[in-house]
């Protein structure tokens, strides 16, 4: 499990950084700006910078360059990803470098926390879930085919599920649970009233986890509940503060959590981590923003979040919580907020009032 990389002691923490498309370059410098204001409550940091993304792509002729990914598994502790602009049309030679990066460094798990800010300190959110995303397979594999057939051209794209994945994502899904307290409630959502193999499989293996051998009832008081995919959608907008943590398969847990971001008030408050055993990387939900790339008006919190969010699966929870406490008064404030959350600030002047913050 990715609680692994908690147990490790560091003198240093090495992170790399990984910008790649759009407003990536601008959110990015503002998660660097946190870690750095946290001084010494963490190991001292170096930053590598890396290269990523559609753009690199379109110059060089490849999206994930090997002196990436080499660095990711022999120099770096830990990363952070800022956005990538995968275009919807098909371009010949390009793969999406995330999708390829969760699969080198093999971070099976996206983990993605959507919680509102209570407007007094120490209240509960009303909305506080977390989606545990499989990150490896389902359709995001990229296997697809095109053919002439009876009725003209025939696309076809490969569905995979396997039990190996869907078990190491329940593991991780009822640890994520447990964290939050013994008495949680998870969710396995899924479609396998149509998809009967591939989502059945899905939901039979996450059911499986507490009775695998070694878990000895560390699971018994989590409850745990199914829900269809698009019903999840309509409870999730009808009664979000009901869920707890929920684990999905991957498009499904993309989907889902994009959604649930409109709860909260945008996608660019929404942090994320790919988890693995053995590494781990932040990335804010948010996608690459092409209309507001260059304008300064980006939000970093999602960015931010992630890093906290990256400082927890390395052990670090006090500093996480420092920053995370610091996000929350700004938002709290409501006097420095970018134009997604219906301010007129800039993407520095609200990096400069979450530092102020800390």
């Amino acid at each position: 499990m990715a609680g692994a990389l908690r147990t490790i002691a560091r003198t240093k923490l090495r992170i790399g950084m990984i910008p790649a498309d759009g407003v990536g370059r601008e959110v990015l410098p503002a998660a660097r700006a946190a870690l750095e204001a946290l001084g010494s409550s963490i190991p001292k940091t170096e930053f590598l910078d890396l290269d990523a993304g559609f753009e690199y792509f379109t110059k060089k002729g490849v999206a994930l360059p090997e002196e990436t990914v080499s660095a990711m598994k022999n120099d770096l502790d830990c990363a952070l990803f800022g956005a990538v602009s995968s275009p919807s049309h098909r371009v010949v030679g390009y793969s999406s470098p995330i999708v390829a990066l969760r699969k080198a460094m093999d971070l099976y798990s996206n983990i993605r926390p959507v919680k509102s800010v209570s407007k007094t300190p120490g209240e509960r959110p009303s909305i506080d879930m977390v989606i545990v995303r499989e990150n490896t397979e389902c359709l995001y594999i990229k296997e697809e085919t095109m053919s002439l057939g009876p009725n003209g051209k025939e696309a076809r794209a490969t569905r995979l599920i396997t039990e190996r994945a869907s078990r190491r994502i329940g593991q991780m899904a009822f640890e994520t649970a447990l964290a939050r307290g013994s008495s949680s409630l998870l969710t396995i959502v899924h479609k396998s009233n149509v998809l009967s193999v591939t989502d059945g499989l899905f939901r039979e293996t996450v059911r499986g986890v507490p009775a695998l051998p070694g878990v000895d009832g560390k699971y018994d008081a989590i409850k745990v509940e199914e829900q269809l995919v698009d019903s999840m959608v309509y409870r999730m907008f009808r009664e979000p503060q009901v869920f707890d943590v929920a684990v999905a398969p991957n498009m499904y847990g993309d989907i889902i959590s994009d959604a649930a971001a409109a709860l909260v008030g945008s996608l660019g408050l929404v942090p994320s981590v790919n988890a693995g055993d053995t590494f781990v990387m932040g990335e804010p939900v948010h996608g690459s923003a092409p209309d507001i790339v260059g304008r300064g008006i980006a939000n970093p919190l999602a960015a931010i979040r992630s890093a906290a969010l990256m400082l927890v699966h390395l052990g670090y929870d006090g500093p996480a919580k420092k920053l995370d406490e610091a996000v929350d008064s700004v938002l709290r404030r409501g006097d420095v907020l970018t134009p997604d959350l219906g301010g007129s600030c800039t993407t520095d002047q609200v990096t400069a009032a979450v530092l102020k913050e800390l």
